[in-house]
């Protein structure tokens, strides 16, 4: 199985990156700039193309499009969240999602079974709304609307698309206050990739396998 996955230069990226090479599937892993990794800025159209290019029409069994950035965890309501911040967000968790998928639909469709795993959140979730972080939720409920019509579209072109909640998890962006660690978090979500399938295209579920509410 041949998998490609975006932000894997650290955190949950890596860490998947890392299991799959363990369990003897062939690893592509993509970044924006990291030793090791191949070359790729969801957010920029060309690296987009340039990474599609360059696979030359191999074939991809999983795409993974985990790159994501949240970079207003402690802007304040009344003078934060910058025009500028709203752009980068959405450039790199939602366009670059749609980018990467858009792209790489040729080589997904080389695949017997190919899968798409898009990591949201749960503060995506419209039944979630403590307040605050409002571009970064707002960011990952766009992920999942996308990734729902996704598997939509692509259910007739037998490519399965499933939205993921990782956990909480003990990373960079997570902070060492969160609830699990990422050994956790990459071993649920493996086991969730490998149960998608077609008759379970769309789901939005848990690193732990819940079902979540949208």
């Amino acid at each position: 199985m041949t998998i490609l996955i975006t932000g894997a230069n650290r955190g949950i990226g890596k860490g998947l990156s890392e299991a799959y090479a363990g369990r003897g599937e062939t690893v592509i892993a993509t970044a924006r700039s990291a030793e090791g990794c191949t070359p790729l800025d969801v957010a920029d159209p060309a690296s987009v193309s340039a990474l599609a290019e360059g696979l030359d029409g191999q074939a991809i069994d999983l795409l993974i499009c985990n790159a994501g950035v949240y970079p207003d965890k402690d802007q304040s309501l009344d003078t934060g969240y910058p025009p500028e911040m709203w752009a980068e967000v959405f450039a790199v968790n939602v366009t670059g999602v749609f980018l990467t998928v858009q792209a790489l639909l040729p080589n997904l469709s080389k695949s017997a079974a190919p899968k798409i795993a898009i990591i949201s959140s749960q503060m995506g979730s419209d039944t979630r709304a403590p307040g605050g972080s409002y571009i970064y939720r707002a960011s990952k409920a766009a992920a999942l609307n996308l990734g729902r019509n996704l598997a939509t579209d692509l259910r007739p072109r037998g490519i399965a698309v499933g939205i993921y909640h990782p956990g909480w998890v003990r990373t960079d962006m997570g902070t060492e206050a969160a609830d699990i660690g990422l050994d956790d978090s990459v071993s649920g979500l493996i086991a969730r990739f490998d149960a998608l399938s077609l008759e379970t295209t769309g789901c939005f579920e848990t690193w732990d396998g819940r079902p979540h509410p949208f």
